[in-house]
């Protein structure tokens, strides 16, 4: 789900140690993080060019029909707005994959 927050909103918090921010002050980061699936064209083997394109295409559209719209979309793009505090900003910019 997309983080639509705006840093005028009130309150806000520190989306790692729940702290509160204060818009102003100067205490917390803003961060924009924007996910895209791979952008590079596929690479088809042998074997993918001897499959049955046409069966192929109906066995993803009904993959597809499994999913919502949104769980569609979010597995090419995702945007996501985070706020973190003074404190939680350098260690996450460090290493944003830890907890």
């Amino acid at each position: 789900m997309e983080n639509t927050r705006d840093a005028t909103d009130s309150p806000l918090f520190c989306d790692r140690c729940m702290i509160r921010l204060h818009p102003g002050r100067g205490n917390f980061y803003v961060v924009r993080i924007e996910a895209v699936a791979d952008p590079t064209p596929p690479e088809f083997t042998e074997e993918d060019l001897q499959r049955d394109s046409r069966q192929e295409f109906e066995r993803l559209v009904a993959e597809l029909e499994m999913l919502s719209e949104r769980e569609a979309m979010d597995q090419v793009y995702r945007r996501l707005t985070i706020f973190l505090c003074a404190r939680c900003y350098p260690s996450w910019i460090e290493n944003p994959a830890s907890r």
